[in-house]
């Protein structure tokens, strides 16, 4: 396939074109090659490297050696811009291949040097081993005489003998262990050397491009792969304007992508994105195999270290740290990424150019902005917390679905927590929570809890019966949306009934979002108002049985 001038080319591994013809062995050209362009996903990333070179006419092998060994060989693409007619062929990509080191003799020369101490060490402790042994075999056969006849010596002359033996003794056995500690440290020392000496894997990936170009050309060759070190997930900063009488409340809520990659490359400089896409998953979805009823078969013993290993591990808790704001300083305003929304996915183009170094930390960048007008509520469940929280809700209108991901709450200016956001598409409806308002008071009381038996005659069942009174006291200037939760309890067998009585307050909502027995009470509090909910059930079982209630699976 032959090209016209400055058209854009495209081959991949998979595809072989035909060159030009030209001689059966082509140059190999050495080149350099730096990553331009990175899309980032949540689960991988494709980079794009570029190659410019001055291309000599006929068959030309491309070599760059500088590409991440983390690369995916089979996601290799090439495509570029010549100034004469260029045709590519085939893609080769090899991994690393043991390279010895370039001081190879050097450390030859070193090594065969130690050696040769630690021979001239080893005589040293010989010699010193041999005047040890006379010493103590001397010491051996001459404790009783040592004259010429055989006679008794006196005593210190002895003394002057054994001492004598001892100072030998002890002056080897100095020489034997300093001898030996010199051996330790050459040993040590031949065994780095020996490690350096082997030939190690190179860290970067070979890449061998095929080129064959009608006459000589400046060409620039775009060249893109797919990597798994790398990911982004979604942040966001909520920051919550209550507003005034003469304001309504806003929430200022900003995407942001954090950016991780150990691809053992450093991005800098670079065009930078991040995408919905998630590449990591496969093309299609997971096949069902046959779904087989049968009796449970007796469970082998487990040895202790795959019990051990089965226990799931508890994922470390998150830093709540949050530096306090200077409320004073002069706001100064992030860049934002231009977004590409399309039927499928959202791509996000970070502005002007960044850097990522590999295995340097995340990388926290801005990717909108929104400001919206919520909806504020008190929302309590005083059964478990009698603490009234600020909830802001409102319907997500972006096209770009907002993805699972941790929430920084502001209120006001003041960080008052985090919080956690969930997957929401267009339409659907966000709630996030604000923290603990301390102007509205809520206190649950029980006001009735009787168990008993029930029956005309003869006892049949068994009852429980439990009334509450919770009292909200909104103490705002002005009014404000409460809701309250409780449980009603869930029966799932015929024998066990639960009714609500009727000295209750009627429900708002029951089974709230789909959760059996949750019922909620919405209404709106006044300023300094005080109100009322009144709660009360009663559940009958057989007075043969035992009951309790658990929390739904």
């Amino acid at each position: 396939m032959r090209l016209i001038a400055n058209c854009l080319v495209t081959t991949s591994l998979a595809l072989v074109t035909a060159l030009v013809a030209g001689p059966l062995q082509a140059a190999d050209l050495d080149a350099a090659s730096q990553v331009d362009a990175v899309i980032v996903y949540p689960d991988g990333a494709s980079v794009t490297r570029v190659i410019t070179l001055d291309l000599p006419a006929g068959d030309n092998t491309l070599v760059a050696r500088d590409f991440p060994v983390g690369l995916d060989p089979s996601s290799l693409r090439v495509e570029g811009d010549a100034g004469a007619r260029l045709t590519i062929g085939a893609i080769d990509a090899r991994p690393p291949r043991p390279v010895p080191p370039a001081n190879l003799p050097e450390i030859d020369k070193r090594i065969e040097a130690l050696k040769d101490q630690r021979d001239d060490l080893e005589g040293i402790i010989k010699s010193a081993e041999a005047r040890r042994k006379f010493a103590e075999r001397f010491a051996e056969v001459s404790p009783v005489g040592i004259g010429e006849k055989g006679e008794a010596r006196p005593v210190s002359e002895w003394r002057a003998a054994f001492s004598a033996v001892g100072d030998e003794v002890a002056a080897a056995d100095n020489v034997i262990r300093d001898a030996r500690r010199k051996q330790r440290e050459i040993d040590r020392d031949v065994q780095r050397l020996e490690a350096d000496r082997a030939a190690k894997p190179s860290s970067k990936f070979e890449v061998r491009i095929e080129l064959a170009s009608a006459a000589a050309t400046k060409a620039t060759l775009r060249v893109t792969y797919a990597v798994r070190g790398a990911r982004w997930v979604p942040l966001y900063d909520a920051r919550l304007d209550t507003g005034a009488k003469d304001r309504k409340p806003a929430i200022e809520l900003v995407r942001r992508a954090e950016i991780t990659q150990s691809t053992g490359e450093d991005w800098s400089n670079v065009a930078l994105a991040v995408s919905t896409v998630r590449v990591a998953r496969g093309g299609n979805a997971p096949e069902l195999g046959s779904l087989v009823v049968q009796y449970p078969q007796v469970p082998r013993p487990m040895a202790a270290g795959k019990l051990l290993d089965s226990v799931p591990q508890r994922a470390m808790p998150m830093s709540a740290a949050e530096p306090a704001e200077n409320a004073m300083a002069k706001r100064v305003d992030e860049r934002e990424a231009v977004a590409e929304v399309g039927a499928f996915q959202a791509t996000f183009k970070i502005p002007g150019r960044v850097s990522v170094a590999a295995n340097m930390g995340p990388k926290n960048l801005r990717i909108s902005t929104a400001t919206i007008t919520p909806d504020l509520a008190i929302r309590a469940a005083p059964a478990i917390d009698p603490t009234a929280f600020l909830e802001a809700s409102f319907v997500q209108a972006d096209d770009v679905t907002l993805l699972p991901g941790q929430v920084s709450i502001y209120r006001d200016g003041i960080f008052v927590g985090r919080s956690r956001m969930a997957a929401t598409a267009k339409d659907e409806t966000v709630r996030l929570g604000f923290g603990a308002d301390d102007k509205v008071k809520i206190e649950r009381t029980v006001v009735k809890r009787n168990e008993g038996s029930a029956g005309l005659i003869v006892t049949t069942s068994k009852t429980d019966e439990r009334a509450f009174k919770t009292t909200v006291r909104n103490g705002h200037d002005f009014p404000i949306k409460v809701a309250l939760q409780d449980q009603l309890p869930v029966s799932e067998s015929e024998e066990i009934v639960v009714e609500m009585l009727s000295s209750s307050t009627p429900a708002t909502t029951t089974n709230l979002r789909d959760k059996r027995g949750v019922l909620e009470w919405a209404f709106e509090a006044k300023p300094g108002e005080v109100k009322e909910i009144n709660f009360a059930w009663r559940m009958r079982w057989p007075k043969d049985k035992g009951v309790v209630m658990v929390p739904a699976g």
